[in-house]
């Protein structure tokens, strides 16, 4: 399969570059979400430009500054789209960051630089998703307009004066309705695994994903897997920020060093 050529500049943003990082963290946003998501990880992870982090972020099409981007409603096409794009920033150890659809294509990114570049991560970190062997018959992205907003004001993911402005909602409910297309009909491949470690983080109360649920991504590596159990729903890290920072940056402290190969 010939490797797609990308515009790296397009998808993948680093809002505050460091001056001699060790490790970089690269995030993948949740369905319908944009890298500047991440504006915050990054204030604190690198925004002083001295640390030893530097934070990446993924912006995928159709939205914000790529909104005239076609959608992509495939994860492997995602995937694959991503994996080329961070090709280049291979020079230091990676580690990931996927929040919800996020923490698929991070599997699925890291799967791909593993097979092909012999590159293992030095963290996955997999946030308010279910394992990718836990399948669940989804179909929200065949609704209609009104539902898709209920889903949205249901999980809390997107500012209440976003959903209330009917000029900007329309703008967003493509991407956000491709997302969903994307991740509802994603299959895992049966024993897929990353020799990477995993550290998984829930919410108690989350509608996508239950504890147990979470905790199956420890089958998804052949190295170590802890869960980090927070309260609060799909969109937990918005409520507990500076905890979730807290154990991402104590893990990447922890397994920065040579990559693996």
């Amino acid at each position: 399969m010939a490797k797609p050529t990308v515009d790296n500049a397009l998808w993948i943003r680093r809002p505050h570059p460091a001056a001699a990082p060790t490790i970089r963290l690269v995030c993948f946003p949740h369905a319908g979400g944009s890298a500047s998501f991440f504006f915050p990880v990054s204030v604190a992870l690198s925004g002083s430009g001295s640390g030893p982090v530097e934070v990446l972020a993924v912006q995928y099409p159709g939205r914000q500054d790529r909104r005239l981007d076609p959608c992509i409603d495939d994860i492997g096409a995602l995937a694959e789209q991503i994996y080329a794009a961070l090709r280049p920033w291979t020079d230091l150890p990676l580690a990931f960051f996927g929040h919800s659809m996020g923490a698929i294509l991070a599997f699925e990114v890291a799967r791909l630089l593993e097979e092909r570049d012999g590159i293992v991560l030095a963290m996955l970190f997999a946030s308010g998703r279910r394992a990718p062997s836990r399948h669940r018959d989804e179909d929200v992205h065949t609704r209609d307009d009104d539902a898709l907003v209920a889903e949205l004001r249901q999980l809390s993911g997107t500012d209440d004066a976003l959903l209330g402005d009917e000029e900007l909602l329309r703008m967003i409910l493509p991407a956000m309705r491709s997302d969903y297309r994307a991740i509802e009909t994603y299959r895992s491949v049966p024993g897929a695994t990353v020799r990477c470690p995993i550290t998984v983080l829930v919410g108690d109360d989350d509608a996508k994903s239950t504890v147990a649920e979470a905790r199956d991504w420890a089958g998804h590596t052949t190295s170590g897997c802890e869960t980090r159990v927070f309260t609060g729903g799909h969109f937990y890290l918005t409520a507990h920020r500076a905890a979730v920072i807290e154990t991402i940056s104590e893990s990447l402290l922890r397994v920065a060093g040579p990559r693996s190969h």
